[in-house]
């Protein structure tokens, strides 16, 4: 990637922007939310008494009474299902179903092909170091869908406890890549003999294990505070500060490689259309096949590409096109006042001078884009304000994403009377893994030592990323609407039995790992893969007891 760390004139600049992508997130996203919000839902809670009744005319009836049981989305997906498909019941779940692929697919999609690209520019534009990258931006783009699911549950005006949601999405994802993602790597990689750096493994082990620790104390103790909340989030810092001393004193990390992680296995390129098959194999017949199964799923997708790609502005060199560049900045502000007004009345004085206020400046960022921009390549000056925007952009369609998502996920749980923690501890946390199963596995496959090497450091450095920055930007944004009151968290032994289960699994890795002499083997993948359905299958079994 060519980043320089020689230039000392940069220094400033790269603290700012980092610094910077942590006020966007806390800011962007803090929403008022009452003190209630973090109160687990109870018995007599309006939405749990849909139970009660047995036909859809009953539920759509009480659901006109009651406010929405899942405010985070634009939908109401309960009176969608009950109110009008009572005759068609499985066609109504069976779309619901539909739509939560489509939202997996949104939110992975949206963070790879767009996330990833605006931090992948702005580090070549900032010329950070590749270590620091890797643990910052790197992190923050591999976390984004994570990160948004988490600050969708914790935070909004009406939660209703969704924050279950998050704490085990954040658990089951930390457990599904260091259980299952590692052990499918070394049971690959079982007669390579593939040695992992002593140092770096034994860092970020201990890193994860403090992640743990600290928030499993939260959970014991059942309330946090702003200050409590933000030395939680804090140390990710230290973290950072310990992995970038150690690449600049230790030499740890000397080859690390931004984008060589997002060339493999990315999302925003499905394995079915990709173009690197034999062309010499591949004979006319099934390259007609597989253009024409291209085509149909362009045409699938084109109604959610479409909109993003008319609102998030793009300049890198493969997809720049002036026509959709003018068009982003134009309708970007457009969308960001629709989202602004999204609660308000559409008739009201203030939604009106927001929506002439997002239309005039959409008008006057398009005239300017027209003659600033050619046809023919991508603008060479002035392309931090381009970058920005399509990473506010990108933030902003991802966020819309986990929205609808969580307020799905909440009210399948509904629907089929399983609790929306445990729809997060598994759906939520496998479609959010999936990228990180693909992506290591990949490049711990075709990339050599040092591409294991990579992959191994970064299913440890993500979940670390998702529980201290990802959850605690959540609880810091929670904590400041309420401050100087704490934020109070109902311990769920279920979930802290989720973080026991996820040290063994982390104690059996380094036990392993250290008496083989840092090689991965099978032995080591099995018995992550054992503590993952072992983990699993209690969590499981407990569930299914609670509904008898």
């Amino acid at each position: 990637m060519g980043f320089s760390f020689s230039s000392i004139r940069y220094g400033y600049l790269r603290i700012t922007f980092l610094l910077l992508v942590s006020c966007i997130l806390f800011t962007f996203f803090a929403t008022p939310v009452d003190s209630s919000v973090l109160k687990p839902k109870t018995e007599h809670d309006g939405c749990s008494a849909l139970k009660h009744f047995h036909d859809y005319q009953s539920k759509c009836a009480y659901l006109k009474t009651i406010d929405p049981c899942a405010s985070q989305g634009f939908i109401d997906y309960l009176s969608l299902l009950y109110c009008n498909f009572e005759k068609f019941p499985l066609l109504g779940q069976s779309l619901l179903f539909l739509w939560l692929l489509a939202l997996f697919y949104v939110l992975g999609h949206t963070a790879s092909e767009y996330f990833c690209s605006s931090l992948e520019s702005l580090s070549k534009l900032l010329n950070l170091s590749p270590t620091v990258a890797g643990v910052t931006l790197l992190s923050l783009g591999n976390g984004a869908p994570d990160l948004f699911a988490s600050l969708v549950s914790f935070m909004g005006e009406d939660s209703k406890g969704t924050y279950g949601v998050g704490l085990n999405t954040v658990v089951g994802g930390s457990s599904f890549v260091t259980c299952v993602v590692v052990g499918i790597i070394s049971i690959a990689l079982r007669s390579r003999g593939v040695r992992i750096e002593r140092s770096a493994f034994v860092r970020d082990v201990c890193f994860f294990c403090a992640a743990i620790g600290s928030l499993g104390l939260i959970l014991v103790y059942g309330k946090i505070n702003f200050w409590g909340a933000l030395g939680f989030c804090s140390l990710y810092a230290v973290y950072v500060a310990f992995v970038y001393l150690s690449w600049r004193f230790g030499g740890e990390g000397g080859e690390f490689d931004l984008e060589s992680v997002h060339k493999r296995g990315s999302l925003s390129e499905p394995i079915f259309q990709r173009e690197d098959l034999d062309d010499g194999v591949v004979d006319e017949e099934h390259r007609q096949r597989h253009y024409y199964w291209k085509l149909v799923v362009w045409v699938m997708t084109l109604p959610i590409y479409l909109p993003r790609r008319l609102t998030i502005p793009v300049v890198s060199e493969a997809k720049w096109s002036k026509p959709t560049a003018v068009g982003s900045v134009t309708f970007a502000p457009v969308l960001l006042s629709l989202l602004w007004n999204s609660k308000r009345s559409p008739t009201s004085v203030e939604a009106r001078v927001v929506y002439l206020t997002g239309c005039s400046v959409g008008i006057v960022l398009g005239l300017i884009a027209i003659s600033t921009t050619k046809k023919s390549n991508p603008p060479k000056k002035w392309l931090l304000p381009w970058l920005a925007g399509g990473f506010v952009m990108s933030m902003t369609w991802s966020y819309i994403s986990a929205q609808e998502l969580v307020a799905l996920l909440t009210s399948l749980g509904y629907i089929f009377g399983v609790s929306p923690s445990i729809l997060g501890l598994t759906v939520l946390a496998w479609g959010n893994s999936i990228g990180d199963l693909i992506t290591n596995v990949t490049m711990a496959l075709h990339d050599g030592d040092e591409g294991a090497q990579v992959a191994v450091s970064g299913c440890y450095a993500g979940p670390i990323f998702n529980t201290l920055f990802a959850l605690g930007i959540s609880l810091v944004g929670c904590a400041w609407e309420v401050y100087p009151l704490s934020i109070v968290i109902k311990t769920d032994p279920r979930l802290l039995e989720s973080l026991g289960f996820l040290v063994v699994g982390l104690v059996w890795s380094f036990l392993v790992l250290f008496s083989n002499r840092m090689r991965l083997g099978g032995v080591m993948g099995v018995g992550l893969l054992v503590i993952y359905l072992a983990s699993l299958s209690i969590r499981i079994l407990q569930t299914v007891g609670d509904s008898y």
